[in-house]
């Protein structure tokens, strides 16, 4: 059990049968009245943010979200399969359950599998990944003046903006949270 007035950014919590997490909080001492704790919380199933508060003594079970590494092996229709690393066994989960950002994942990437008492309800990719830009104008020298950005296809078909001297064959960083271009790999 997790009392409300120990709530912090990441912690998960079940209330009225949802599972819950803790995007934001902030403890209220108003000058009149009883303090309160305004927070904003996830629904982890079904990624809708609200924002509630609540009595610092109320009190709620704590939800154990469990994430594991799996590796992304291959798609097959709608089914995306991935690779327990330590038992082998080929993990089916369906493409509504990927966010937008595994666009960024080709075959053989490592993940984070995140599920609630065996119900798969999200995919972390990596952080970071490096990728190859398999189409994209050529950049021409001198027009530089501000930050300049042409659009550019990578090797999973996704589509970023990167610099103007990023050529078609160059490798890049890219971090997955945001989908934009870090550095050359």
């Amino acid at each position: 059990m997790i009392s409300a007035g120990d709530f912090r950014n990441g912690v998960t919590f079940e209330e009225d049968g949802n599972v819950l997490q803790v995007v934001e909080f902030q403890h209220v001492k108003p000058g009149k009245g009883a303090a309160f704790v305004r927070t904003k919380v996830k629904n982890v199933i079904t990624g809708s943010v609200v924002e509630k508060s609540y009595n610092p003594t109320a009190k709620f079970p704590t939800a154990f979200v469990e994430r594991k590494d799996m590796e992304y092996s291959y798609s097959d229709g709608d089914l995306y399969y991935f690779m327990d690393q330590e038992t082998y066994d080929m993990v089916p989960i369906n493409g509504s359950e990927l966010g937008d950002n595994f666009k960024f994942v080709k075959e053989n990437m490592v993940c984070k599998i995140l599920s609630y008492k065996g119900k798969v309800f999200g995919v972390e990719p990596p952080t970071f990944v490096e990728l190859q830009i398999t189409a994209t104008d050529p950049g021409f020298a001198g027009n530089t003046a501000t930050n300049a950005t042409k659009p550019a296809t990578i090797e999973t078909g996704a589509e970023i903006r990167v610099p103007l001297f990023i050529n078609e064959g160059d490798m890049v960083r890219i971090d997955t949270r945001t989908g934009e271009y870090m550095e050359r790999a």
